[in-house]
């Protein structure tokens, strides 16, 4: 496994446990890496009023953009469990600042472990260079 893979794994678990999931019981703890190998961490954070809720994922995404702006993406690591893929939502997200290439890293707390493309699970993104000129 690569390097800056294990060390976003140990980050994503510390932010796992900081999940706010008192709903659902499903903690999810991420980490974006970006091509510098700046390590971003998110939880998901569950509302009363549902649609108040926020993933995992796009919390790192936004821990992201409000500390350093937008940065080259590398890849995703998430961990749930049972292991799970990023939903509709975070995927989107995902492909406004993310190239098809981008790795997303999913684990569960046993190690289970799978790798998928963005663009494998998101194939026919919508993104800025999908608007017209």
């Amino acid at each position: 496994m690569n390097n800056w893979v294990n060390e976003a794994l140990k980050i994503a678990q510390e932010a796992r446990d900081r999940s706010y999931s008192p709903y659902s019981k499903f903690k999810v703890g991420a980490a974006l890496v970006t091509q510098m190998d700046e390590i971003y961490p998110g939880c998901n954070v569950e509302n009363a009023s549902f649609g108040g809720t926020v993933c995992a994922e796009r919390n790192a995404v936004f821990h992201m953009i409000s500390k350093v702006g937008i940065r080259p993406l590398k890849g995703l690591v998430l961990i749930t469990e049972p292991l799970a893929v990023p939903c509709g939502f975070c995927l989107q997200v995902l492909s406004e600042f993310a190239p098809p290439n981008f790795e997303i890293h999913m684990f569960d707390p046993n190690g289970l472990h799978h790798v998928k493309k963005l663009a494998d699970l998101l194939p026919n993104r919508f993104n800025p260079a999908s608007l017209p000129k």
